[in-house]
């Protein structure tokens, strides 16, 4: 069964769990429309109405969301929201509950609401429940009737994308208005396209008017990663606050930090992150993913094969399982080339 996890943490590349439509950098990772954000429309307008920038109402709800604090999404206090943020608020939670691993919740809860943001949720529910081909066809119907919906350019654009449909998904997000979410999976998708200077120039073009936004901290320290040298030092600042922080801490976080310490050369430290994150759950794909990296780098076999195995039993069509297993096969294959001849 496969299943959506990981901000937005896992590059969305094959069919990892994800989150959220962003994901953490696995330590194996080495992402084509750039996105034109110099639109003539009044960007100061739109930014000034942005439910999600520093005056918004939703910015608190909206962090949490992004930091991996799900719970702290689903308890968070609708009742004195103005009407015009009710629906995003709600698809919020909706999409804490599914990354939280409840898909059928979400989608019983809104079995019958019709709108767009909704059926795009249904969709996604569906696809982390494994339904592929009915979530794919619904995705597809949302997007030619509802491209220019926030919500269906997400989630529409994640879904795509998971299916290897990298120019529509593009295609599908360049349609957005101010959407910091949208840059933010442009920028993922750029990075698994090992674009990284288109992702630097969407970094570059938010920065101009959202520099403040945690989640665009959080996409520049993506990139921070794959462009390495000093650059892992600044990501890992970001995390380690986010980590380290009560208000903000979450196994993503955790899991982003010990990323980080890795790329650093920081292994005892990247070791406690990760031991941290699967002491809150030891379940988490993304923390076994990188704990079978550091235990490979290590030289502990034996903890290797027990995280492999654990991976194995939680999310058997991880990425790195598949890469795995095709890194084997063809090592087989090439080794075949030079077995000795039996007569």
């Amino acid at each position: 069964m496969r299943s959506l996890d990981q901000h937005p943490v896992a590059l969305l590349r094959g069919k990892p769990k994800v989150s959220s439509p962003h994901g953490l950098l696995l330590a194996t990772d080495t992402a084509a429309h750039p996105l034109k954000l110099q639109r003539k429309t009044n960007r100061s307008t739109r930014i000034a109405m942005d439910p999600f920038s520093a005056e918004g109402e939703l910015l608190t709800v909206h962090n949490a969301f992004h930091q991996g604090q799900y719970q702290a999404v689903l308890d968070f206090d609708t009742s004195s929201l103005s009407q015009s943020n009710v629906i995003p608020a709600r698809v919020l939670q909706l999409r804490a509950q599914i990354a939280s691993g409840d898909a059928k919740g979400a989608l019983s809860s809104i079995k019958k609401d019709t709108g767009p943001d909704f059926v795009a949720v249904k969709a996604f529910a569906q696809y982390s429940l494994g339904d592929t081909p009915a979530a794919t066809k619904q995705i597809e119907q949302i997007v030619g009737s509802s491209s220019d919906n926030a919500t269906v350019q997400i989630l529409g654009g994640t879904v795509l994308q998971l299916e290897d449909r990298t120019e529509e998904a593009l295609s599908l997000l360049s349609k957005h208005q101010g959407n910091l979410e949208a840059i933010a999976l442009i920028i993922q998708i750029h990075l698994q396209q090992n674009r990284t200077d288109l992702a630097l120039k969407e970094v570059s073009a938010a920065k101009k008017w959202a520099q403040d936004s945690l989640l665009v901290n959080i996409a520049e320290s993506w990139v921070g990663m794959r462009v390495g040298g000093e650059s892992y030092q600044s990501a890992f600042y970001v995390f380690e606050e986010m980590a380290q922080t009560p208000s903000s801490s979450s196994s993503k976080s955790l899991i982003s930090q010990a990323i980080s310490e890795l790329h650093l050369g920081r292994l005892p430290e990247a070791e406690a992150a990760l031991n941290q994150a699967l002491q809150n759950d030891p379940k988490d794909t993304a923390a076994l993913a990188n704990a079978i990296v550091l235990a490979t780098i290590m030289g502990r076999n034996a903890e290797q094969q027990q995280y492999l195995t654990e991976l194995q039993k939680s999310q058997s069509d991880h990425v790195l399982l598949a890469d795995l297993e095709e890194k084997s096969g063809l090592f087989d294959q090439a080794a075949g080339k030079y077995a000795a001849k039996v007569r």
